[in-house]
């Protein structure tokens, strides 16, 4: 159990010291973020920060996990998604930089890649043989799904990395909404862990390697965040954004709660209907819902500070998170770990 702790301390310890060197080496090959036109005015500001930060997230949580803990399935798919997604968003702020616009890989070609990564997913759930199936507490139902499963295995991990890319718009905003989701599924981790128990009577010690990578990447986030924090000194950009959302989809995958996910992962399920629903009212009635999407530049609009919308959004985010623990806590002992 205190070696998830290390693992956390490991990456924490890495993502700070080697963040002042990798700010650097961003400034330096001029790696900065362009700024959306059609974003808030007063971002102009935030142009040229060193961007991709998610690079430092990436590799930071890498060592930790590696150096750590020995590597199971579960374990190692949840960092090769992570991985896989962070390469996608990598290669679109790749091609924003390159092209000196805001405008990375397209929306379709996103899809292919992330229904790659779905393929990936599928057939380690498929080893771990994983059922085919969505437990939904309260009512104590499991909905049996069949192949329709791996389809959800897409809209999920799809859906995760672009609802944490759209949240990416103000300082420590994503950076702070995915520690407490991914904080809330390694303690999910932990307590399946404690739980479950092998027929000898023995904890099963590979139970523990999903809060293993989870607490890594909590490790690498924090120190992020130490840089991303208002007013921020890196972005992480597509490619940390991307990753977390890939990470959080997985763990939720691999631990079973997929039903859970809108909970822990609330506030970004919010921010990415607020865009659905601008786009839907833009263009069926010509009227806009929100000053602007997503729901976070609307309250900017509304001259909340950048500080005051990212601490309340880390508000909600906590509490969403707690309700979803509390129900996978009351409601999940009978549901068997992969």
């Amino acid at each position: 159990m205190a070696h998830v702790l290390v693992a956390a301390l490991v990456a924490l310890i890495i993502s700070i010291l080697a963040g002042p060197f990798f700010i650097e080496f961003l400034r330096r090959n001029s790696l900065g973020q362009h700024i959306r036109e059609e974003g808030p005015q007063h971002h102009a500001v935030k142009q040229g920060t060193p961007t991709m930060g998610g690079v430092l997230i990436i590799i930071a949580a890498s060592l930790a996990f590696f150096a750590t803990t020995v590597h199971t399935l579960p374990a190692l798919t949840i960092f090769g998604t992570m991985v896989g997604c962070g390469l996608i968003g990598f290669a679109d702020d790749w091609i924003k930089l390159h092209r000196k616009r805001s405008l990375g890989l397209s929306g379709r070609v996103k899809m292919l890649l992330l229904a790659g990564i779905t393929v990936g997913v599928g057939f380690a759930a498929h080893h771990q043989q994983l059922p085919h199936e969505v437990y939904v507490p309260i009512v104590d139902w499991s909905i049996p799904l069949g192949w329709g499963f791996y389809v959800l295995l897409f809209f999920v991990i799809a859906g995760a990395a672009n609802a944490v890319n759209l949240t990416d718009g103000l300082d420590g905003l994503a950076a702070g909404t995915s520690i407490i989701a991914v904080f809330t599924l390694t303690a999910m981790a932990v307590t399946i862990y404690i739980r479950e128990r092998a027929p000898s009577g023995d904890r099963i010690a590979n139970r523990l390697d999903a809060a293993f990578i989870g607490a890594a990447i909590i490790g690498a986030a924090i120190g992020f965040l130490w840089f991303n924090a208002w007013p921020a000194e890196i972005f992480m950009g597509d490619t940390g954004a991307m990753a977390l959302g890939g990470v959080i989809a997985s763990m939720a995958i691999f631990l079973k709660v997929i039903f859970l996910l809108p909970l822990i992962g609330g506030v970004f399920v919010i921010e990415a209907l607020s865009v659905m629903l601008q786009v839907i009212s833009f263009k069926w009635w010509g009227r806009r819902i929100f000053l602007m999407a997503p729901l976070h530049h609307h309250f900017e609009m509304k001259a909340w500070s950048e500080t005051k919308i990212m601490v309340r959004f880390w508000i909600v985010t906590g509490i969403l998170c707690a309700a979803g623990f509390a129900l996978f806590y009351k409601y999940y002992p009978q549901i068997r770990p992969v």
